[in-house]
C-alpha cells in the first residue's frame, strides 16, 4: 500500500459538482477580473475569521507584502519574526522596505517565543509578525501586550492556519482576527486551497482595508487615477469561485485532520524517538501539517519513502542562515532551538481523505524503523 503525502484528486471528488457550477457561472458571465465571486468570497472569509474586512489578493506572499506596505515601513524599520517558516514571511519584510529581526521559537510548539520577541525589541522595531506554524496559533496574548507597551503593530502570518482558534480572556478568537492585520494563503496544498495562487488580508481597521484595496490595484480607486504606486495583486475570479465551492467543506475537513492527528499522537506516545509537537491547551489546532521531532530524521524519511509513504520536511534550513540574509549578521548557533528543530522536524500525511488503513500504514512504518 502506498500513502501519498497529499492527494488533491480525492478531494476534488467531494466538491466536483459545486465547483463546476460555480466555474460555469464565471465563464458565462465573462468577468474574470474582480468578478462578483471575489466580493462574495471576501464577505465569506470575513465572517469565517470574524473580522469586518477581508481583501483578496494574488497570493499569500502578496497578502504579507500589501499588509507591510500599508504600515509604511521605512528603511531600517525592523519586523520581529521567526526563522522557522517559509521564505515568504521574511521575503515580504524586505520587499516592503523593512528588515527582518529573527528570534527563536518555543521548543514545544516551534511557534514564535514571546520572551525572545520582547528581548529583540529595539528603537527600530515597528512590527511583530508571528507565524501560526503548521496550523497552530502562536501565543497572541503576550505578543499583543508587548505590542501595546512598545507601540508595535502585530501582523499575523496565518497562511497555514485558517480556522485555527485561541482562547484569549475567556473568548475564542480566530487566526487573523487578533493583530491589526492577518494574512492567508490559498496555495493549492493549504487546508483551503485554490487551483493556483491566491491570498487574503483580514482586518478590523477600515482605513487599512481601504489602503490595501488601493495597493492591490496599482494604487488607484478610480481607473487611470492613481493616488500612490501600488501593484497588480488581484484575486482571480476563477480562483474565488473554486474557494467558495470548497469553503463549505472546510470544517468537515478540519475535523478529519484532527482525527488523524489524535491517532498519530496516541500511536507514538510510547516511542522515545518520536515527539509530536505540543498543542497549547488554549489552542484549537487545524493541522495543516502533522509534525513530529524525530531522531535520525533523514534516515526515517528515506525509509518511509522507500516504503511508499509520503512525508516532508518543513523547513530544512532556517531563514537566518539563508545566503540572502547573510548581510544581517546571523551565525550558526544564534537561534539554537530553531536550528535543532530544522534537523528533526518531519511532517506525516494528514489530509482529510487519508483512510484509516493508510494512516495505520504510516504508523506501522514509523514504528518498524525504530524497532
Amino acid at each position: 500500500m502506498t500513502v501519498p503525502f497529499l492527494d488533491l484528486k480525492l478531494q476534488y471528488a467531494t466538491y466536483r459538482e459545486d465547483v463546476q457550477a460555480r466555474l460555469a457561472n464565471v465563464i458565462e458571465g465573462q468577468r474574470f477580473i474582480m468578478g462578483p465571486e471575489v466580493a462574495e468570497l471576501e464577505d465569506a472569509i470575513a465572517r469565517y475569521v470574524d473580522v469586518e474586512h477581508a481583501i483578496g489578493c494574488a497570493s499569500g506572499t502578496d497578502a504579507l507584502l500589501l499588509s507591510l506596505k500599508a504600515l509604511n515601513l521605512k528603511p531600517g524599520d525592523e519586523v520581529i519574526t521567526t526563522a522557522m517558516t517559509f521564505f515568504a514571511s521574511a521575503g515580504a519584510v524586505v520587499n516592503a522596505g523593512g528588515t527582518p529581526r529573527f528570534v527563536d521559537v518555543d521548543p514545544a510548539t516551534l511557534n514564535l517565543d514571546p520572551e525572545a520577541a520582547e528581548s529583540a525589541v529595539t528603537s527600530r522595531a515597528r512590527v511583530v509578525m508571528p507565524v501560526h506554524l503548521y496550523g497552530q496559533m502562536a501565543l497572541m496574548e503576550p505578543l499583543i501586550e508587548l505590542a501595546n507597551r512598545r507601540n508595535l503593530a502585530v501582523v499575523e502570518d496565518a497562511a497555514q492556519a485558517i480556522g485555527a482558534r485561541q482562547q484569549i480572556g475567556g473568548e475564542w478568537r480566530g487566526a487573523g482576527s487578533i493583530g491589526v492585520l492577518g494574512t492567508f494563503s490559498f496555495f493549492p496544498s493549504k487546508n483551503l486551497g485554490a487551483w493556483g495562487d491566491g491570498g487574503m488580508v483580514t482586518t478590523r481597521d477600515k482605513q487599512l482595508a481601504e489602503r490595501i484595496k488601493l495597493l492591490r490595484v496599482h494604487g488607484g480607486a478610480k481607473r487611470y487615477h492613481h493616488d500612490e504606486v501600488g501593484t497588480n495583486s488581484r484575486l482571480d475570479t476563477l480562483q474565488a469561485a473554486v474557494l467558495l465551492a470548497k469553503l463549505q467543506y472546510l470544517r468537515e475537513w478540519t475535523a478529519r485532520r484532527r482525527e488523524h492527528a489524535s491517532a498519530y499522537t496516541e500511536a507514538f506516545s510510547d516511542l522515545d524517538e518520536v515527539a509530536p509537537l505540543s498543542v497549547e491547551s488554549r489552542n484549537e489546532h487545524i493541522y495543516h501539517q502533522y509534525t513530529v521531532r524525530a531522531e535520525q530524521r533523514d534516515l526515517l524519511t528515506a525509509y518511509l519513502k522507500e516504503g511508499g509513504v509520503g512525508c516532508a520536511v518543513y523547513y530544512p534550513v532556517p531563514l537566518h542562515l539563508q545566503p540572502c540574509f547573510a548581510h544581517l549578521g546571523y551565525k550558526k548557533g544564534m537561534l539554537p532551538v530553531t536550528e535543532k528543530a530544522t534537523l528533526e522536524v518531519l511532517s506525516l500525511p494528514v489530509f482529510p481523505e487519508l483512510t484509516d488503513e493508510q494512516r495505520d500504514r504510516v504508523i506501522d512504518r514509523v514504528r518498524k524503523f525504530y524497532s
